[in-house]
């Protein structure tokens, strides 16, 4: 199984070598290499499709921090290979897109390599078992995807877009971070399967609900679930292949994924349940409601991402109603729900990845997305106008597109739930209307993405180019995406029984063992309810559609101002101003309030460890006996220190400095240590040299006019500091917890052939530490050097200019 290691591995070296190869190989588009790596890593995943189809799984762990149960293990199975095939599939497109959407001019090696680095996170996403690992490639994506999101980062609004998008996801990845850390405590283990399989026997535990609560701070922040999807909409800066990959197939998919991979966990709360369905049904109508307003074309898709995101979240909520204890309906009803929610999954992709390329086309070719400046190009760009009606009326669930499908089944999972009161009987009537009202507010915004666009009157004074169709190099991913969409329609069961019910079992695996959890989808599925919603849908959304300019006021009651993106800036401006008033606090610019700050963190501290730890005990009748030289040296030392305070001048300053060294350099020789006392000299020799040089080139010296109250701190603060090293030295003596280790270097004659125990620890027994040392002062020099180099040859050219 090293291979799904080296899955995860591949993009990244390949993302080192884009750099040398674009450089290299400047006749050859560098991304026509990128996607031969995503179509090989696509190409080696479909090879495992029968082997998952039949219920295997496949397990490789890497030991790495293995004292912590920190391993790199990746996990196949049904659940992860459905994520990694969009992700290297719908990648592949995306790069053949960018290909022909990109200017030569663009800065193409970073964004390969930045697309490269994103493809290698999510695939560790999704295949990582261990929940450190996993947490690690989570906020890579966070970190890969602002990347991508700041590309023209000359764009201040693609600035800002990438700065939110990476605080929102961030901030919820650390929460998800939280909540894995309380799932180790519960189940003493890292090993997603194994918190799968104990879940069990800490169920019950008072971290359990919170645990759950944070690692669904972390999905719904990743999914741009509300309230978190207002970084979706602002990330739409990015490139049209970046918001065709990220905000579409995958980056938008994890947060699902992750809801689906722990609804084996928790799914048999009724807090899980009403948090994802809840969460997801809300985004969906929200969503939906705000597409229609907007009058970008990336604006309306990303409203509508968010919404289509939250239909599948709800549906995922709604499959957990087959988990929860003590329920007595049959649980396949409801696992109906994830087949449905993982069914739309892939839909979503397809149709929802080649409108993105429609936009782009658009965009690209016309040199606007303003949706009141189009008209007219149905006849002008036919091909991208059937690729549209084909995404946009699958988006609306509207046959024969495979949308039209899944939107059936998440009908008859609304229905289902509503009929069984799973809840309350209020609550679980609001479910399908939601979906109802929601869906017809998609079928909205859907006719207007065609019929705003394509239809009606061709305004060729309001574009910056004449209309006319892309090249078939760009119109070849959204071709592909768009026959795709058909094709599922007409053929969904064998997406069904090779991908989405292997992806059942890993869900519902206590489940599966008893029950078949696949789903056989027929396009007819007689006159249901699920049908005649979906006729409301059509006739009410014809309705709403033709009588928009008259009903669209009532936007005009949401006002910018109260919007979430409003509020997130009024924080984002609070918390920086904030932020300035505190820095500018402490940061004065004066070296002495530094000090005081060190010091007194230094004093709280040791000291109040010294106390709490009752450590403040020392014994001081063992110490060798203090002879009178000793002491007057020690005294000459002290009053040196006193009076350095009081020196009226630099030079006094210095040499009373080196008083202090000397002095330390004649108990050397006291203590019989002679090299010591050379090396201490020398030292202090070339201190004072150095100090007496420097400060002969700076200005004159005036002393600080410091208040009395100053000093009283100054003072305060020196003896306490003196105290506590004095302290510390003298209780060390008494907190041996181990023999010395002086007896070992003692025998340093036999041990290193050295008779001078300070030149072998130094030369031998810490040799490796001595040479970093030496590369270390080796490194400073030549930055000293280069720096000398760079100002004379700066120097130079500024005489040379004159």
């Amino acid at each position: 199984m090293l291979t799904v290691n080296l899955a995860i591995i591949i993009p990244f070296l390949a993302a080192t070598l884009v750099p040398v190869l674009h450089k290299k190989i400047s006749r050859i588009h560098i991304g026509w290499f990128v996607f031969i790596v995503s179509a090989a890593l696509f190409a080696f995943l479909v090879r495992y499709i029968p082997r998952i189809a039949s219920g295997e799984t496949f397990l490789y762990t890497l030991k790495w921090i293995p004292s912590y149960h920190i391993n790199f293990t990746t996990y196949m199975d049904g659940l992860s290979l459905i994520f990694a095939l969009l992700i290297t599939g719908i990648g592949a497109l995306v790069t053949i897109y960018s290909i022909y959407y990109l200017s030569s001019n663009e800065n193409l090696s970073h964004f390969y390599t930045y697309l490269l680095l994103f493809m290698g996170a999510m695939l560790g996403v999704v295949f990582s078992d261990n929940m450190m690992v996993l947490y690690v490639f989570w906020e890579l994506t966070s970190i890969s995807s602002f990347l991508l999101i700041a590309f023209w980062y000359h764009r201040k609004r693609s600035r800002e877009g990438a700065q939110k998008s990476l605080l929102i996801t961030v901030t919820g990845g650390i929460a998800m971070l939280v909540g894995f850390v309380m799932l180790y405590v519960m189940s003493g283990t890292m090993s997603v399967r194994e918190v799968i399989a104990t879940v069990s026997t800490y169920s019950e535990h008072s971290l359990f609900i919170p645990a759950m609560v944070l690692i669904l701070l972390g999905a719904f922040t990743k999914s741009a679930q509300f309230p978190f999807h207002i970084w979706l909409p602002t990330a739409m800066e990015a490139p049209t292949p970046v918001s065709a990959y990220l905000h579409s197939a995958t980056m938008v998919k994890a947060g699902i994924y992750l809801v689906a991979r722990f609804t084996p966990v928790f799914g048999g709360e009724m807090t899980w349940f009403w948090m994802v369905t809840g969460v997801g049904l809300f985004t969906l109508f929200w969503g939906s409601f705000n597409a229609i307003r907007q009058t970008d074309l990336k604006a309306l898709l990303a409203y509508s991402t968010i919404s289509q995101l939250g239909m599948i979240m709800s549906m995922f909520g709604m499959s957990s109603a087959a988990l929860v204890n003590g329920y007595s309906v049959d649980s396949v009803i409801f696992t109906q729900a994830a087949f449905a929610a993982l069914f739309h999954l892939v839909n979503h992709s397809t149709f929802k990845g080649a409108l993105f390329m429609v936009v782009g086309i658009v965009d690209h070719e016309l040199g606007t997305r303003d949706i009141r400046r189009l008209g007219g190009l149905a006849t002008l760009m036919p091909i991208t106008f059937t690729i549209a009606i084909i995404g946009s009326f699958s988006m609306a669930g509207l046959p024969p597109f495979n949308g039209f499908l899944s939107k059936e089944m998440f009908f008859q999972v609304a229905v289902n739930i509503s009929e069984f009161n799973f809840a309350s009987d209020t609550w679980s009537t609001l479910i399908p209307v939601v979906a109802w009202v929601a869906s017809i507010l998609t079928f909205v915004y859907c006719m207007i993405f065609v019929f705003k666009t394509f239809l009606g009157s061709y305004q060729e004074e309001k574009l910056e180019h004449p209309a006319h169709e892309a090249p078939y190099g760009m119109l070849f991913s959204p071709m592909i995406l768009g026959a795709l969409v058909v094709l599922i329609f007409f053929f969904p069961n064998v997406l069904g029984d090779y991908l989405l019910r292997p992806a059942m079992s890993s869900i519902f695996p206590t489940i599966a063992e008893n029950e078949d959890l696949g789903v056989h989808v027929i396009p007819w599925h007689g006159f249901n309810m699920p049908l005649k919603m979906t006729i409301g849908v059509i006739l009410l959304g014809i309705l709403l559609f033709i009588s928009l300019r008259y009903w669209k006021g009532i936007y005009k009651m949401f006002p910018e101002k109260w919007s979430f993106n409003t509020l997130y800036g009024n924080i984002l401006e609070q918390l920086e101003a904030t932020s300035n008033t505190v820095t500018n606090f402490y940061m004065t610019g004066h070296l002495r309030d530094y000090m005081v700050y060190i010091y007194s963190f230094f004093i709280l501290a040791v000291g109040g460890m010294l106390v709490i730890t009752n450590t403040l005990v020392f014994n001081i009748e063992g110490n060798a006996s203090i002879s009178s030289l000793e002491g007057i040296i020690a005294l000459v030392m002290m009053i040196a220190a006193v009076t350095i305070l009081f020196a009226k001048s630099r030079l006094t300053a210095i040499l009373l400095n080196s008083v202090l060294g000397y002095g330390v350099a004649i108990f050397f020789v006291l203590f019989r240590a002679p090299d010591l006392a050379l090396t201490q000299t020398v030292v202090e020799t070339v201190s004072t040299v150095l100090f007496l040089a420097a400060y002969y080139f700076l200005p004159e010296w005036k002393k600080e006019d410091t208040r009395k109250r100053s000093k009283s701190v100054n003072l305060i603060i020196s003896i306490l500091v003196g105290v506590i090293f004095t302290v510390v030295a003298l209780a060390v003596q008494n907190g041996k917890l181990f023999d010395s280790i002086s007896s070992y270097y003692e025998n340093s004659y036999e041990l290193a052939g050295g008779r001078n125990i300070v030149n072998t620890i130094l030369g031998d027994f810490r040799a490796f530490d001595t040479m970093l040392e030496v590369v270390v002062l080796l490194i400073a020099g030549l930055g000293v050097y280069t720096f000398i180099k760079l100002k004379a040859r700066k120097e130079d050219a500024s005489v040379e200019d004159k």
